[in-house]
């Protein structure tokens, strides 16, 4: 899955597309891991950036190609070239702006149109932010469509290896996958309140023994 004019690894790698509304923190998510920045790559006739992710894990080095249509995400926007011969995604949202999570079952419509039957991780960023507007109890979209969901604060590299850990588990067959070594990523630009989120986080447990809203707009009233 690498670009024409980038070097191809002899170890397993991945085209991994990341897609959200503008705004959601897919760029400094993927930005967090130091050595996909140095190494990244720009495709013109498609406007995306794609960063070559190394994770070490105990079977051996794994490569995400990360695809990060950075600067042009609208819904619809994305042209077709960047889903192709896509292998697992990232769906991501802001959870302190209703509309980004609104918007989520379009781009996994999108997604999956495009790419039949490859792993889908769905991460609620920003979860570092004080006034949060999509709660635990309001994130029902991936238990709908039997997705894995993490909450993610790229900011504070909170959770930052988790949707990778599971895509790789998923696209290698191996539960019992595990990274050996961190990557090195940038310094966290601020703090999180765990104790919070570990509150936010016992609220998204709880809510998954209660049956499914009918309509999703219920769970915002």
């Amino acid at each position: 899955m690498a670009l024409p004019n980038q070097q191809t690894v002899d170890y397993p790698s991945f085209k991994l597309v990341i897609v959200g509304d503008g705004g959601t923190g897919k760029t400094t998510f993927v930005k967090r891991h130091l050595t996909g920045e140095f190494e990244k790559k720009y495709e013109p006739t498609i406007g995306v950036e794609i960063h070559p992710l190394d994770f070490f894990t105990n079977c051996g080095k794994i490569r995400f190609y990360c695809w990060d249509a950075a600067g042009q995400v609208k819904l619809g926007g994305i042209r077709d070239g960047y889903y192709i011969h896509g292998q697992c995604a990232i769906i991501m949202f802001d959870v302190t702006a209703r509309l980004t999570y609104k918007n989520v079952p379009t781009w996994h419509r999108d997604l999956c149109r495009a790419c039949e039957n490859i792993p889908i991780v769905l991460c609620g960023n920003k979860v570092d932010v004080k006034n949060r507007q999509v709660t635990g109890k309001q994130i029902t979209f991936h238990r709908e469509k039997n997705l894995q969901y993490y909450e993610i604060s790229a900011k504070s590299n909170y959770n930052f290896e988790k949707p990778f850990l599971y895509l790789a588990r998923e696209l290698t067959g191996d539960a019992n996958l595990h990274f050996i070594e961190s990557p090195a990523l940038a310094p966290p630009e601020v703090q999180i309140d765990l104790a919070a989120q570990q509150q936010h986080e016992a609220e998204l447990a709880g809510a998954a023994s209660r049956p499914l809203p009918d309509d999703d707009d219920e769970a915002f009233d």
